[in-house]
């Protein structure tokens, strides 16, 4: 049976991942996997489960 789910991040890894640029808590966003930096203005995404805490892999965010 495939199961079309996103796989589920640990709490405590999110708790512990901050914005490379700003410092600040990461917003997790499950629907579109990203892990959301509102001072910042990105959007880091997460791939097979792994978030990608790199700025250059990082989506702007719209005003």
């Amino acid at each position: 049976m495939a199961d079309n789910k996103a796989p589920e991040i640990d709490r405590k890894l999110l708790e512990l991942l901050v914005c490379p640029v700003t410092k600040t808590t990461l917003e997790y966003d499950r629907e579109a996997q990203e892990l959301i930096s509102r001072a910042a203005k990105l959007a880091y995404p997460i791939k097979n489960g792994i978030p990608i805490m790199l700025v250059d892999e990082a989506r702007k965010l719209d005003d």
